[in-house]
């Protein structure tokens, strides 16, 4: 019965002939008249199964089913089935009150059932319209199970590979990732939220969560607003401007400020100046974390300050509805900011159309349709095969002419060194090895042996890997780190190739076979110490539930090696963080080589023993092929501010196989008000081209890629001069300039 006047107020609104936009106001106007003041509070609140025990007004124990019936929850994530998700819907819309429907959410990170390479891998693709189509067939299967919101895309950008979580993001770049995070926005959300087949996108971990201090997760952040808006901003704007319709706040502080009670980021900064209008959540637990980051003295002050802040809605500390009536109350916290921070989340809910048709999302016919089609796993093959990254080749790779393969290492069999991390609806029956592809492509020439663990020896196993070697002639080894190593929690001190990897490796080298390295993590390692020992070196990272088949097409040459880095590969992990587009110093180390202890000292910005430069910069990647960059110009070596720059450049494959690229285009601005970066990434084009062909790529410079936060903190043009690089990477050689006048 309470579905049906639900459905019946919804009509109404859409049978009194006004606009959508008024539709909506008044459908949500008359549902929240009806609501008491714990029932806008519940609509604020979001528990899962295993957090759904609060203390009630009362002190009582109240259980998620319980606050369901009494409609006091709002949203509901981690449900693990389609059965789950439609019985707490049922129990919603029948037993409550009012029938307000739930919202349920899950991390639909790279995928739902078919997983999709990790973010960070994904990014190296450089192909935004591979990873758009990904998200929306993981918005797809996703909805097919009854998840109507994601927590995706992350926006954070991070230049220090000890943070686990750099395997979610897409790299150290901001203006890739700007590009990347609107295309997973409008992935998952298509045209039309209220098609039942997407699903609401967050922009998170809204500020600046990819620089906590000493690369460990849920540190603290120390930064500048200046570098704020210029290198951590751009991907959070890009993917509101595409139209998320909600955003998720970060665990760390901003400005010694907890984000989900930092009112300047999420009121003067997300509302006032980047109009976001949809409802921001915080992260697990984030509002009661601030009693432990020292600005709150309890839960009832932690949820004052979260609502002060306008942050819409609680994600299962329960502060809110433990709290929330008393501040109201008390005179604390307004109604009337209460039904805002509601009305947004009915918003959602409407935009949705779970008003008109609470199950419109899930049911069992659907979800086998959706799941595990062929669509979607030919897209998880391509996009993996894209995103993987050829660092070395001494001429061993591709494989199409070995006889005999010795496949080592203790990855061989896992497929959750396939999957990585936010795999929660995976199937490891569904996922397809190493050993499973590469036996499927070299079918009766591969001999497997595992060789060690990923941290541990194997008694004998180095002897048997080195036997197989010798018997073979070439040697594979899958290295790296486990998916399991990856992720949230997933800090490192280190990114060094564990030691029992390292004996594995010298000893495989030392019979004097080939040695391929397929190389399996969700960050960038720390490689110099063993590069010496790798004939190839294939970055494989954690490529998803068809990666088996992904990396064997590669190693057998089927396809060529397209991918770029988005993060800079460090030589050692002293070098972290690294990032291509540093500022400069009054000291720079320009032209300086290797310095050793007792050599002449140099006063400017180097190490002893270790070269500034990364192993492998940003944008590196090698091919099967040959692409050569000509005939570089600046169509409009002089403009005005306000106009655009038109930048011009050859590409031409000279070698013998058909392949694709990533055409990138660098700038610098030589004299500014503030310190610019060395470099900066400014526009990029795929291509594929045929062996022998040429093509012609133009570049647009709008004046917004020549802005930056001036020392008046304006986001503006300056007057100027500036140079110009086009090529594979960031240690682009070909060179011009142009001149903003």
């Amino acid at each position: 019965m309470r579905r049906i006047s639900l459905v019946i107020m919804f009509l109404v609104g859409i049978l009194g002939g006004c606009t959508p936009r008024t539709e909506a106001d008044k459908f949500v106007d008359d549902l929240m008249s009806q609501m008491t003041l714990r029932e806008k509070i519940g609509q604020m609140s979001q528990f899962a199964p295993s957090t759904g025990v609060v203390t009630g007004p009362q002190g009582e124990q109240i259980d998620v089913r319980t606050m369901v019936k009494s409609g006091e929850i709002g949203s509901i994530l981690n449900l693990k089935t389609p059965q789950e998700i439609e019985e707490m819907q049922r129990l919603a819309v029948d037993s409550s009150r009012l029938g307000i429907p739930i919202l349920f959410g899950h991390d639909i990170i790279h995928g739902c059932k078919v997983i999709f390479p990790i973010n960070l891998a994904s990014s190296c693709s450089w192909n935004v319209e591979a990873i758009r189509k990904s998200a929306e067939l993981a918005a797809y299967e996703a909805s097919a199970m009854g998840i109507s919101w994601t927590f995706s895309p992350m926006c954070d950008i991070s230049a220090d590979p000890r943070w686990g979580r750099v395997s979610e993001g897409s790299g150290e770049d901001p203006f890739l990732a700007a590009r990347i995070s609107a295309a997973m926005v409008e992935g998952y959300q298509g045209a039309d939220l209220a098609d039942s087949s997407t699903i609401m996108a967050c922009v998170k971990h809204f500020a600046a969560y990819g620089a906590p201090e000493a690369g460990r997760d849920y540190n603290t952040v120390d930064m500048s607003e200046r570098m704020f808006r210029d290198r951590y901003l751009p991907p959070y704007k890009a993917a509101l401007e595409a139209g998320a319709a909600t955003a998720m706040t970060s665990f760390n502080d901003f400005d010694a400020l907890p984000a989900s009670g930092n009112e300047w980021l999420l009121k003067t900064l997300l509302r006032d100046e980047l109009g976001f209008d949809g409802f921001v959540v915080s992260d697990y637990r984030a509002v009661t974390e601030m009693i432990k980051h020292g600005v709150a003295a309890d839960a009832k002050d932690a949820a004052f300050l979260a609502m002060r802040a306008c942050l819409d809605m609680d994600m299962v500390s329960g502060s809110y509805l433990s709290h929330g009536e008393a501040l109201v109350k008390e005179g604390l916290i307004p109604e009337k900011e209460i039904d805002r921070m509601c009305r947004n989340i009915l918003m959602a809910k409407y935009r949705l159309g779970l008003f008109e048709d609470p199950f419109r999302y899930g049911g069992a016919e659907r979800y086998a349709e959706a799941i595990y089609r062929d669509e979607t796993l030919d897209v998880a093959r391509e996009i993996a095969r894209e995103s993987m990254v050829l660092l070395k080749n001494d001429g061993v790779l591709p494989l199409d002419d070995a006889k005999e393969i010795a496949l080592i290492g203790p990855f061989l069999s896992s497929p959750r060194a396939m999957l990585g991390s936010w795999t929660a609806f995976r199937d490891y029956d569904r996922t397809v090895t190493v050993d499973e592809g590469f036996k499927a492509r070299f079918p009766g020439r591969v001999h497997v042996v595992k060789g060690c663990e990923a941290f541990a020896e194997v008694s004998g196993g180095v002897n048997e890997a080195v036997r197989a070697a010798k018997n073979a002639d070439v040697a594979v080894l899958v290295l790296g780190f486990p998916g399991e190593l990856s992720g949230e929690a997933a800090s490192m001190t280190t990114v060094e190739l564990p030691e029992c990897q390292k004996k594995l490796l010298a000893a495989v080298k030392a019979t004097g076979k080939p040695v391929v390295v397929i190389l399996t993590t969700g960050r960038p390692m720390a490689l110099e110490s063993v590069i010496d020992n790798i004939d190839a070196l294939l970055l494989a990272w954690h490529p998803g539930t068809m990666g088996g088949h992904a990396i064997a097409d590669l190693v057998s040459g089927d396809y060529s090696p397209s991918g770029h880095l988005t993060m800079s590969f460090p030589r050692c992990d002293g070098q972290i963080p690294i990032r291509y587009n540093h500022k400069n110093t009054g000291r720079p180390a320009d032209g300086i080589g290797l310095r050793t202890p007792g050599s002449r000292k140099i006063y400017q910005s180097c190490y002893l023993m270790t070269p500034n430069s990364p192993l492998y910069p940003f944008g590196y990647g090698l091919s099967y092929t040959e692409f050569v960059y000509d005939s570089l110009e600046v169509m409009t070596p002089a403009v005005h501010q306000g106009e655009p720059v038109r930048v011009r450049v050859r590409v031409t494959n000279v070698g013998s196989m058909d392949a694709a690229t990533v055409a990138q285009l660098y700038l610098r601005d030589m004299v500014a008000s503030t310190t610019r970066p060395v470099r900066e990434l400014k526009g990029f084009r795929r291509i594929f081209l045929k062996s022998g062909e040429s093509q012609e790529i133009e570049f647009t410079l709008t004046p917004d890629d020549l802005s930056f936060c001036r020392a008046d903190m304006k986001f503006a043009q300056e007057s100027g001069d500036f140079k110009v690089w086009v090529g594979d990477n960031s240690d682009a050689l070909l060179e011009s300039a142009f001149t903003v006048l």
